[in-house]
């Protein structure tokens, strides 16, 4: 079991990305934040749609920040997007410069880990996102270009709408060098319970067979997870687990990056 001390004073709903930071260090959430003074932009809701299982998926723009609520709570926010640009990064940490790599990311989400992807990724490597909402993708092109959304003209990406589990089960042994997993909230889910498959013992020899040697997993974790730790330990990976800040300046993680190499 890997050990690692995390911040635990948590007095809100544990959600994904749900942290909008204070200089005091309080949170608060998204659904009870309101905006307030003289020089505050209103808050515009510039994208809406019915996502997985029925829920309300909403995209909002506020001071040129960026947010996507699911039922009312936050799923995912640019102010706070530290851990996944880190995961782009560390997935491709030990591969040698200018390989031609084959990296699978789950979830497309604003687009900072494929941001940290192709900051890292040679002009050889192909790049392939699969995302289960279609809507995301739709939001990056039309509203996100100036976030994150222009990375996907990048001629190393492309994208497929579908269920990245499904698509880990049918590839062929050995395809991929590095999987990058950003789905849902990690093992605990919250948007779709099925996303939890992905998760189980079963769903984690589909990934390991569909890496290849010497390959890397990176699974994000909205907190440490013992069970899913043992998981991973019976499947054969060897296993680090990485606390990650939300956002540059944080004082201590506020989730876990599971880095697991298939050697």
């Amino acid at each position: 079991m890997v050990e690692f001390e995390l911040n635990r004073s948590l007095d809100f709903t544990i959600i994904k990305r749900v942290e909008l930071a204070h200089g005091n260090g309080k949170y608060e959430t998204e659904k009870n934040r309101s905006y307030t003074g003289a020089r505050m932009k209103a808050r515009q809701r510039i994208g809406h749609a019915t996502g997985p299982q029925g829920g309300c998926l909403e995209l909002f723009e506020h001071d040129g920040a960026y947010t996507i609520l699911w039922d009312g709570q936050i799923l995912m926010d640019s102010r706070t997007h530290t851990s996944e640009y880190q995961m782009g990064h560390l997935g491709l940490a030990r591969c040698e410069p200018g390989s031609a790599l084959r990296i699978l990311i789950g979830g497309l989400g604003l687009g900072y880990t494929l941001k940290g992807v192709l900051e890292k990724a040679s002009a050889q490597a192909v790049v392939e996102i699969v995302e289960c909402v279609d809507t995301l993708e739709d939001w990056n092109h039309r509203f996100l270009q100036d976030l994150n959304g222009h990375l996907l003209k990048d001629e190393r990406v492309s994208v497929t709408i579908g269920d990245v589990g499904h698509h880990l089960r049918q590839v062929d042994g050995g395809t991929y060098d590095v999987v990058l997993l950003d789905v849902d909230n990690g093992p605990v889910a919250m948007v779709d319970v099925q996303n939890a498959s992905l998760y189980s013992l079963r769903g984690l020899q589909a990934i390991g067979r569909a890496l290849a040697e010497g390959g890397r997993v990176i699974f994000w974790s909205a907190s440490q997870d013992v069970a899913f730790e043992q998981r991973l330990g019976k499947i054969g990976f060897k296993l680090e687990a990485v606390p990650a800040k939300r956002y540059p300046s944080a004082k201590r993680a506020a989730c876990v990056l599971y880095v697991a190499d298939h050697d």
